[in-house]
């Protein structure tokens, strides 16, 4: 996924551009209007990492074309391309969480500068999940650790080892990014998820760190049967390539955490370590493929909130976890 698409209604401009990057390791793309710019990365989701859009078009305007893109595909790196350099725009561009603006007439060798700078920097802001981000941005980065609830969700990918081994590192790499980290980060996030981490071929995420909500444990769940519905389909798409399967398990458990930032001097991260991470990394190793497994505090909640009227929930035989006295009860979710 290196290619970048230019978008902009005048020829003339759309082969300076061309011309300007031609050295650049990019697989160079170009649309003379935003509802063509956006039909094209439909149709290419995963070959553009990066988009440049006139922000004065006829039909939609710059900053109209980058939001449709961003719900396409919210890892493309979007900047606006303008003449009319006024505060106003800029203003807009960074409302839209534009990643960057650039001014023309354009020197060539400074554009391309700019395109490096602009990508580098949404490249590096992507090993940071866009919650914490936000959060480290806004407290201009004192992130205080605390001792809350939250709700964490495991999933893993059933099979994986062995289906790794049979397929090439490229297709391993492709499957992982594109059929399975994407997709259910993406669910994560519309359920207002925090993707903690990736482990191999397991995605740790909280509900409730480093933003809390009234109904994140309701969240967590919805989101696994979500992930779970997802699964089905990708598998069903994958039915025609040989090797590839999409078999997850989930894991949930609620409770009382440490949520801050850990690290050496050269590496930090922002995590939340406590029982409930490793009830629910628990869960998700003796979950089957489709399975949701949760514990007594999810139950209990999702049922205040009622959302056990939506779904049906089996209590299963208890399970004994390390680091825990007595075994806990354990329910199986289904939609």
């Amino acid at each position: 996924m290196n290619g970048l698409l230019f978008i902009d209604d005048e020829e003339g401009v759309r082969r300076s551009v061309v011309r300007a990057l031609k050295k650049e390791p990019y697989d160079i793309y170009t649309a003379d209007n935003g509802k063509g710019g956006i039909d094209f990365i439909r149709k290419n989701i995963f070959d553009v990492a990066t988009v440049i859009s006139d922000y004065k078009m006829p039909g939609l305007n710059g900053l109209e074309t980058l939001a449709g893109i961003a719900t396409i595909n919210p890892e493309i790196t979007r900047i606006i391309l303008t003449g009319y350099a006024t505060m106003e725009a800029a203003i807009m561009a960074t409302n839209q969480r534009i990643d960057g603006f650039l001014t023309k007439p354009f020197d060539n060798i400074e554009l391309r500068a700019n395109i490096r700078d602009i990508s580098m920097r949404k490249r590096l802001k992507q090993f940071v999940s866009e919650q914490v981000y936000n959060e480290l941005k806004d407290t201009q980065g004192d992130l205080k650790p605390t001792f809350h609830e939250v709700s964490i969700l495991f999933s893993d990918i059933r099979g994986f080892t062995k289906m790794s081994q049979e397929i090439s590192p490229e297709e391993v790499v492709a499957f992982l990014n594109n059929r399975y980290f994407t997709p259910m980060g993406e669910i994560a996030y519309q359920f207002k998820g925090t993707v903690d981490k990736h482990i191999g071929d397991g995605i740790m995420v909280i509900f409730g760190s480093p933003v809390m909500h009234s109904d994140d444990t309701a969240s967590a769940v919805k989101s696994a049967i979500a992930m779970q519905k997802k699964a089905m389909e990708i598998n069903r798409e994958l039915s025609q390539k040989k090797g590839l399967k999409l078999g997850i398990g989930i894991g949930i458990a609620t409770g009382k955490v440490f949520s801050g930032v850990l690290g050496s001097l050269r590496k930090k991260e922002f995590t939340s370590i406590g029982m409930a991470v490793n009830i629910a990394s628990r869960l998700q190793s003796i979950a089957k493929e489709g399975e949701i497994l949760i514990d007594e505090t999810t139950f209990q909640k999702i049922s205040d909130h009622k959302i056990t009227e939506q779904i049906n929930v089996e209590t299963l035989p208890t399970v004994k976890i390390k680091g825990v006295d007595k075994p806990i009860m354990v329910y199986r979710v289904t939609a």
